[in-house]
């Protein structure tokens, strides 16, 4: 029996770089949900008897939410839902299947890196038909919708039984629960040497991988310690659960610092790496070598066609504003295309398509390919070890001959997380309205050479998306880069990305921190940190 229920609209809804992420205790709103799910399908059409594939990464309310997701789906006409068993797919998987089914789209549930629980956050993210997120013109009408909606349409009927693999009926709409895993695995042989890979294993090579109690476990457990063979104990914190075991589920050097500990230990094994809460973001570190996000994805576009998946080479590069200039460099040696784009995976959408990019990568821990339409934790993982194995060399080794062979872009992002969202505002503000003054301005050594708004005009669908950013471009290759993160779910983060080129093998081995301190103290003072944030130091620093 098929509902419609009364409602109003919310005021908060608008999506941001990576859907509507709220506290657990907004989503339990009266119809907050609802409210949303249905504007998403509003704001759809020809969806009638397709198919949607739902999952999530496993975090609090997870279950809760599908079964709405559910019953508002086959009330509106779609013929097929497809969803991972306890309404566990990685973001990454949830692409997988979307593009192998042929679905008419997906919706993915999770805060991705946030913390999880009652009182932790929760995420809703549409992705289209090529697996990935929504573009702008998708999440602005479904925003629109939110502000005007006045009912929403619901199947009336008991939940379906997400634990059990197998067909179930919900009106008349077919519910699929499948294996979270099996799609997703079969992918990766097809990219990867398993074979080599396995050799590696049994030849002696040690890693440990953290899932940090997020979706990655089930994923990890299959591929690294039953397929590949990895020694049981490989996989740390294997088991997905609501609030995460009460971790921070950001695989980078504040929250996995036991990794880094570990792989700076006379304990290491070969290779120590994480994911994330949601499965698309990655840690790689080497034994005595952490290897930065900007650096891994230099190092896998210079290295892929090593892999199988690969062996004809990468088309082109995309990498984030905010990302290192690294990847530049090896495309400009490998003669391929290079293109710089807004935060935001959506914006590689386009690329990967039109067949323009093979490789994408964000410096905030995301990497992946054209195998998916999102970015990829485990498969980055597999694709260094596959590098590792092929090269028979070890994760220093391999960045050392990287930077000698290209250079070294010390990178640092400070985050400034929760300050008051009015104080990061002025901040912007007042640095946009000194943009113009700055070129030419000199601070010791350093002269800026421009600075500007950064906006990207999109070569496929001529898109343009203005306000992406602040930058500060020295005459000798250095930036400074400030921008309002839309990830977090309360107050505002401030990220500020600093970065300098350093040619000169000899000059390529100084504590990050130190190579960039001048840097760094510049970036406080150009845009008055502590004035507007009352924060003299970063909450964060990767």
């Amino acid at each position: 029996m098929i509902k419609e229920i009364a409602t109003t609209p919310y005021s908060d809804q608008r999506p941001g770089t990576s859907g509507l992420r709220k506290k657990v205790p907004v989503f339990q709103q009266r119809h907050y949900v609802e409210n949303f799910v249905q504007s998403i399908f509003d704001s759809l059409t020809g969806f009638a008897g397709e198919t949607l594939v739902v999952g999530g990464d496993g975090r609090y309310y997870n279950r809760d939410a599908i079964q709405k997701i559910l019953k508002i789906a086959a009330a509106n006409g779609f013929g097929r839902a497809v969803v991972g068993r306890g309404g566990v797919l990685s973001t990454p998987a949830v692409s997988a299947l979307i593009r192998s089914l042929k679905a008419f789209g997906g919706v993915v549930l999770s805060a991705s890196h946030n913390p999880g629980g009652p009182d932790g956050d929760f995420g809703i993210k549409y992705n289209v038909a090529n697996g990935g997120p929504a573009p702008e013109k998708v999440t602005d009408a479904i925003y629109a919708r939110t502000r005007e909606i006045t009912s929403f349409r619901i199947v009336e009927a008991p939940d379906v039984d997400i634990d059990r693999l197998g067909v179930t009926q919900l009106g008349d709409m077919r519910v699929e629960i499948v294996d979270s895993v099996e799609n997703y695995a079969a992918l990766m042989q097809t990219l990867f040497d398993f074979d080599r890979i396995r050799d590696a294993f049994r030849g002696g090579f040690t890693m440990k991988f953290d899932a940090m109690s997020a979706v990655t476990g089930p994923y990890a457990h299959v591929i690294l310690e039953d397929m590949l063979g990895a020694a049981p104990g490989t996989v740390l914190n294997g088991a997905p659960l609501p609030d995460f075991g009460g971790h921070h589920p950001d695989p980078n050097l504040v929250h996995a610092k036991h990794l880094y500990d570990l792989a700076m230990s006379d304990r290491s094994p070969d290779l120590c790496a994480a994911s994330d809460g949601d499965g698309d973001r990655n840690l790689i570190i080497g034994r005595g070598r952490f290897v930065t996000p900007s650096d891994s994805l230099a190092v896998l576009a210079a290295n892929a066609h090593l892999a199988p998946g690969y062996r004809d080479g990468v088309a082109g590069i995309a990498r984030s504003m905010p990302t290192s200039g690294a990847a530049d460099r090896v495309a400009e040696k490998l003669g391929i295309g290079l293109y710089e784009t807004p935060t935001g995976w959506k914006f590689f959408g386009n690329l990967l398509d039109a067949g323009l990019v093979t490789i994408c990568g964000e410096e905030s821990a995301g990497t992946g390919s054209n195998h998916v339409r999102e970015k990829d934790g485990l498969w980055a993982v597999l694709l260094w070890l596959d590098v590792l194995a092929a090269r028979r060399q070890s994760v220093d080794a391999i960045l050392r001959d990287h930077w000698a062979t290209y250079g070294r872009n010390y990178y640092s992002r400070h985050d400034y997380e929760e300050v008051d969202s009015d104080g990061a505002n002025a901040l912007v503000k007042s640095l946009r309205d000194s943009l113009p003054s700055l070129k030419g301005k000199r601070f010791g050594a350093l002269e800026i050479a421009e600075a500007d708004d950064f906006a990207y005009h999109d070569p496929v669908d001529g898109s343009d998306s203005r306000n992406q950013g602040l930058r500060i471009m020295f005459a000798d290759g250095s930036r400074i880069v400030y921008r309002l993160s839309g990830t977090g779910t309360a107050g505002a983060t401030l990220r500020v990305y600093i970065e300098r080129y350093e040619a000169d093998p000899a000059k390529q081995f100084f504590e990050t921190q130190n190579a960039l301190s001048d840097l760094i103290a510049l970036s406080h003072e150009i845009a008055g940190i502590e004035r507007f944030t009352q924060r003299k130091a970063p909450s964060v620093i990767t």
